[in-house]
């Protein structure tokens, strides 16, 4: 999903229609609070990415981006900022940051578009990133032992005679970490954790 943050209703509607003619699905917000009061309801975000405008009235482009960065929300919803009016010294600074990127007005539609894009893989990639270590942390620390010389390349009965455990308990771990995990085998739990 693209989030167009912008006070004008005719750049939204620009946008939104730039991003339907890529097949995104888009939502327009005319100003940073409304923004702001449902981002982060349905849980991590994954897939989305901020088109934002610098200069609004109330709140401006810039303290939403400080909001979203002090919620923890980058680098699964990456910031695009567009204005009219920035400088080198505020881009190089929302860049440095975590700004995704600073368009400034007038831009070229397919060089934005094409860096939606962009930061939308990469919105994907982070979440699936965060799932990850997310289900990681469910692992007890007998699992994350097990886990480790599972990826070391260890078979079940030299992981039981490193831990001191009997092999059917190591299956038994082993068939958590693989539930808990979400993978069937070793193979796709290292590509998972690589």
């Amino acid at each position: 999903m693209l989030h167009i943050v912008d006070d004008e209703d005719v750049i939204r509607d620009a946008l939104a229609w730039l991003a339907q003619s890529r097949g995104l699905a888009a939502r327009g917000y005319a100003s940073g609070e409304e923004f702001l009061a449902v981002t982060g309801r349905d849980g991590d975000p994954g897939g989305d990415c901020v088109l934002l405008d610098v200069r609004m009235p109330g709140m401006n482009g810039i303290a939403v981006f400080d909001q979203l960065v002090a919620r923890g929300l980058l680098p699964r919803l990456p910031v695009i900022f567009l204005t009219g009016h920035g400088d080198v010294p505020m881009a190089v600074d929302s860049l440095k940051r975590g700004a995704f990127d600073f368009f400034e007005k007038p831009f070229n539609d397919n060089d934005l578009m094409d860096r939606v894009e962009q930061a939308l893989a990469a919105s994907r990639q982070a979440a699936g990133a965060a799932g990850v270590r997310a289900r990681l942390a469910t692992l007890s620390a007998r699992e994350r032992e097990v886990l480790d010389l599972i990826l070391a390349g260890k078979m079940n009965k030299v992981v039981a005679d490193e831990l001191g455990i009997s092999m059917r308990t190591v299956e038994v771990h082993r068939a958590h970490i693989f539930d808990k995990m979400q993978v069937k085998t070793a193979v796709e739990l290292a590509g998972l954790l690589k």
